[in-house]
């Protein structure tokens, strides 16, 4: 089992964080007030950190007495976490909250706050109607509260930590990140080149295809067009059997086509693209890749008229880190919470090799 962090009393993660979120941090008062030293003391205590698969809930925050938070032996702290989530389950002591401080925890400390500005993530392979614990601390925000962690060299930190989560360009990744990660329960709505619009069902993959609808087809093709989307339950949203008949593309339901299907009417000849949603897993692989090819080859596309694009919710989620190795060469990489750069991944066989050459693609 993972160790858990260091033991930081309340008071010290108090005292900190004015110092970690100075003055001008957006919304700082949700950063730094009494709550939001109680949700990261619940955090560290259940050693809800980023990497160990341990997610903090509102739950863990406003059920804490002061009789547990004195208890700082890895045993307690353990018991705490595994047992807090059972409804039956009643902490000795007197507790830091009552239950409807549930939404001010989630909504301003959480949402608005810890999470806006980066120091928290957020899961995003749970339905938002989900009650599981879904929050973790960063691991350089974690690391600030580590008790033998003091002067120059915890403030040597701390400016690494702002430099990291504090600038414009990071603020704004995260605002970008975060604008479309909830969704709504009646599901997420897509609004397609043509005009049209359709609901896809909540959750991660859906945000990141309408993100690929909406952002990156119109970053990055002349014209575009979506002849194919499908959701991971195999239900078909947008098949347009007029468009891909036009450009000589037969779609074949039973095929085990991709997510989304774009084509880029702009060129001379159309570039069509096949593009993977990865929200936890399923990026466009060699194998994935030529099993495509094989189909276009046999319409009589030229592979020049081919692109594969993986399209992920951010660089820094688990979907990415866990295929980032499986990507084939030839593919293209793309971030909703970075829209206007994209990855790729060149084939070494195609000159130039030089890195001089390469500059400026």
């Amino acid at each position: 089992m993972n160790s858990l962090p260091s033991y930081a009393s309340r008071e010290l993660i108090a005292e900190r964080l004015p110092l970690i979120f100075p003055e001008g941090t957006p919304n700082r008062t949700y950063c730094i007030r009494e709550l939001s030293a109680s949700t990261v003391f619940a955090a560290l205590y259940i050693g809800a950190v980023e990497g160990t698969d341990i997610y903090l809930g509102p739950v863990h925050v406003y059920r804490m007495t002061s009789e547990q938070a004195a208890k700082p032996e890895i045993e307690e702290r353990r018991a705490y976490a595994a047992n807090i989530l059972k409804k039956s389950v009643q902490v000795p002591g007197t507790r830091w909250y009552a239950d409807n401080t549930r939404e001010p925890i989630r909504d301003e400390t959480l949402r608005d706050g810890l999470v806006a500005i980066g120091a928290i993530l957020q899961r995003q392979d749970l339905p938002t109607t989900s009650g599981r614990p879904r929050y973790a601390l960063k691991v350089d925000f974690a690391a600030l509260f580590d008790p033998d962690l003091d002067g120059e060299a915890l403030v040597g930190c701390i400016a690494a930590f702002h430099a990291k989560h504090l600038s414009k360009s990071a603020l704004a990744r995260v605002s970008i990140m975060l604008s479309g990660a909830a969704g709504n329960a009646s599901g997420v709505l897509v609004n397609f080149p043509n005009n049209e619009t359709r609901h896809l069902a909540p959750g991660p993959s859906s945000i990141i295809s309408k993100a690929v609808v909406e952002v990156f087809a119109l970053a990055f093709l002349a014209q575009p067009v979506v002849i194919w989307l499908s959701e991971s339950n195999n239900k078909v949203v947008v098949r347009d059997d007029k468009i891909a008949n036009s450009i000589g593309l037969k779609i074949d339901a039973a095929a085990n086509l991709p997510d989304l299907i774009l084509a880029d009417l702009g060129p001379a000849e159309p570039l069509i693209v096949f593009v993977e949603v990865v929200a936890t897993d399923g990026a466009i692989t060699p194998r994935r890749q030529e099993a495509i090819f094989a189909l276009t080859d046999v319409a009589g596309f030229k592979r020049s008229q081919i692109a594969f694009l993986t399209a992920y919710q951010d660089r820094e989620g688990g979907g990415f880190k866990k295929t980032v190795a499986q990507l084939a060469w030839g593919t293209f990489a793309w971030f909703v919470s970075e829209p206007q750069s994209i990855v790729v991944l060149r084939d070494g066989g195609i000159s130039p090799a030089r890195l001089n050459d390469l500059i400026g693609l």
